[in-house]
């Protein structure tokens, strides 16, 4: 068992709820295996209350904080200092301790583009991709395609006022990219899907075993990627469906260990053992 002392280091995930973050296995295992004293911990925070806590975190010595659902919006819109990434991708999902007080960053971007590398061996460059949710990750994930060169961008969410502002976004970082809105029904995302060869699953659908998939099997293809962002199953009913049709699926495991890793390193400065974390995370979601 850890040995814990007033000398230890603490980090932390803070989301709401939180329940099934996975973050503090790898992390966990990474302050291990570097030999920091140091113990990262989960803590279900309101988002009227996150800055409140951010503060008090700051007080109370705490070295860093991952942010995840609905808190990533919430410090972008708080946090006067926001590393380029962050401002960038409107969202932030790291916040560092500095001398002068906290400052947020996204690693979300970088996160999801060496999971896709991991899995697919392929980047986002001249492949056209269909994004289902435009919150704080999807948002992420279709800004930084789009910079990194994708040819065709299609979005679509319960919201339509979360597309247009991405799909705004977008047009102003990448002109020379295509993006357009998959429209309010449903059906009209299934078209738009199967016409893409990435499909990208941002939405929080598929969180719970029995969540109904967010996308039919006439949205995939046999020669298709798709990507569900979701982590916490083994299988989603979006990576069942996806495979069920004949595409390649995976769920988001890749993308949380890159994106932690990123985070850790920005935190400690020193590069994050990529491996350990993977195999720690990978432990925990198939092994347990």
């Amino acid at each position: 068992m850890k040995s814990l002392s007033g000398h230890t280091k603490p980090f932390a995930v803070l989301g709401h709820p939180i329940g099934h973050t996975l973050s503090p296995v790898m992390h966990n295992a990474a302050l291990e295996a570097l030999g920091i004293d140091g113990i990262y911990l989960a803590f279900d925070v309101h988002p009227e209350r996150l800055m409140q806590v951010l503060a008090a975190m700051r007080d109370m010595g705490f070295r860093g904080v991952n942010l995840t659902v609905p808190l990533k919006e919430v410090a972008f819109r708080s946090l006067a200092d926001l590393d380029d990434s962050a401002r960038r991708l409107g969202a932030v999902n790291t916040v560092e301790f500095t001398p002068s007080g906290l400052r947020g960053h996204n690693t979300d971007g970088k996160g999801f583009l060496r999971a896709l590398k991991d899995a697919f061996g392929s980047s986002t460059k001249g492949q056209s991709m269909f994004v289902l949710g435009c919150g704080g990750a999807g948002r992420a994930v279709a800004i930084t395609s789009a910079v990194e060169g994708c040819a065709r961008i299609i979005l679509a969410d319960v919201d339509p006022v979360r597309c247009e502002n991405v799909a705004r976004e977008i047009r102003t970082l990448a002109p020379e990219v295509p993006v357009e809105l998959a429209g309010a029904e449903r059906s009209q995302w299934a078209v738009a899907a199967a016409a893409c060869s990435l499909v990208v699953q941002a939405s929080p659908v598929g969180m719970k075993p029995d969540d109904p998939p967010p996308l039919p099997p006439s949205a995939f293809r046999p020669g298709q990627r798709a990507f569900d962002l979701v982590y916490n199953l083994p299988d989603t009913s979006f990576t069942r469906t996806a495979t069920g049709a004949g595409a390649k699926a995976v769920n988001g495991l890749g993308m949380l260990l890159h994106q932690g890793a990123e985070a850790l390193t920005i935190w400690t400065g020193i590069p994050a053992p990529v491996e350990i974390m993977r195999n720690a995370l990978e432990g925990a979601l198939y092994h347990a």
